[in-house]
């Protein structure tokens, strides 16, 4: 046991490192004001959720893709980590042969590639598909004809492609460039895996007769590995994807349930979660330093869900990235989900500290700053 006297001196310590910190955001918040930057930021410890530092922590702002945050969290928790998404594949089998077209019906599958068609190719081999009299039909009916949610009028959202419930290399095309009309491409890539896989097609027209039923059910891979790709990756394509699915096809079902969820779970309201879309690509969705803490602190607790979400963060120095940041001491001590727009720049997660301990961060910054001003206050949390 340690001394009293001892343990005075730690108390004391502690209380003046929490003053220190206290005071050197409001420094490090007033000069990027002064500069006319809207700033929302805090730190919390994770185990107790005492807010250590904090600057206008409740100021609803920006949040870029931080806002994945809020919604892969939300989808975890409801669909549990183990949950798949399921294409299907339906034709008239007869004898090895399908009458008219084979057809592939959609179901919110965001990791549906040439690499899983293939699988797919040969699953259907061996349900026993050799020859189809027809050719490949789209059921995209899974998702209404919305083309993109609310809040993309001011935003880069034509870099995202068109959302369907049935996309194939996340509606791209082999140099990585946006596929402005995915369905000849998802039609032509299906065929071509397909008939390597040995089943061959003949392009007559489908007899009157025909009666589809299901020939084979194709999962995803399961949740956490989909939210593990879209928040180290930050892809925008795939959230938005499962957001619609979330929502039965409709994107503003998809951010109401969401939205739900927190009024449900958390007591957050639509103020507190304001969001018009999955990604964080919107500049209408608003959510303050505070609530960002909530989420992750949420996480850092549960059990059932929490391990899973957060090792889909951004390590930073390990794992595929490299360390940008000045300060090395940073490196393997960060779990972040960072966000940017033009005018946006946002950073989120958890920091280990010297002595062990787990820390939660959010920095919300919108107006003229930049990625080292989120890192400047990041590094000097940390040490």
């Amino acid at each position: 046991m340690k001394p009293l006297r001892v343990l005075l001196t730690m108390s004391l310590a502690v209380l003046a490192g929490a003053t220190l910190r206290a005071q050197d955001v409001q420094t490090w918040a007033r000069r990027l004001e002064h500069r006319g930057v809207s700033v929302s930021a805090g730190l919390w410890d994770a185990a107790t959720g005492k807010t250590i530092a904090r600057y206008k922590d409740s100021q609803a702002l920006i949040p870029a893709s931080t806002t994945k945050v809020v919604t892969t969290y939300a989808l975890l928790k409801s669909w549990q980590p183990e949950y798949t998404l399921h294409t299907e594949v339906w034709g008239d089998l007869r004898n090895g042969t399908v009458q008219g077209d084979l057809i592939f019906k959609g179901g919110g599958d965001p990791f549906l590639t040439s690499e899983k068609i293939w699988l797919l190719a040969h699953a259907l081999r061996r349900a026993g598909v050799d020859r189809v009299t027809g050719g490949i039909r789209l059921d995209q009916s899974a998702f209404d004809a919305q083309r993109q949610p609310e809040g993309w009028q001011d935003t880069s959202a034509d870099t995202l492609p068109r959302v369907e419930a049935l996309s194939v290399n996340f509606n791209r095309d082999e140099r990585g460039h946006v596929l402005t009309d995915p369905d000849p491409s998802i039609r032509a890539t299906l065929r071509e895996i397909l008939q390597e896989a040995g089943i061959v097609f003949e392009d007559r027209p489908a007899p009157a007769a025909a009666q589809p039923r299901q020939l084979l059910d194709w999962p995803s891979p399961p949740l956490r590995t989909l939210i593990q790709d879209i928040n180290k990756w930050s892809n925008n394509f795939m959230v938005e994807m499962l957001t619609r699915t979330f929502g039965a096809g409709s994107w503003p079902r998809g951010v109401r349930r969401i939205q739900d969820f927190y009024a449900t779970t958390f007591g957050l309201g639509a103020g507190e979660i304001h969001i018009t879309d999955g990604s964080g690509l919107s500049k209408e969705n608003r959510l303050s330093a505070r609530t960002l803490a909530i989420v992750l602190r949420a996480a850092y607790h549960d059990f059932e869900a929490g391990p899973e979400w957060v090792s889909s963060l951004k390590v930073i120095g390990g794992e595929p990235w490299p360390l940008h940041i000045k300060d090395p001491n940073l490196a393997h001590r960060i779990r972040v989900k960072t966000g940017h727009l033009d005018q946006v720049d946002t950073a989120c997660g958890y920091i280990q500290m010297p002595d062990g301990q787990v820390r939660i961060f959010a920095i919300l910054l919108n107006g003229p700053a930049s990625d080292a001003d989120v890192w400047e206050q990041v590094s000097r949390w940390a040490n």
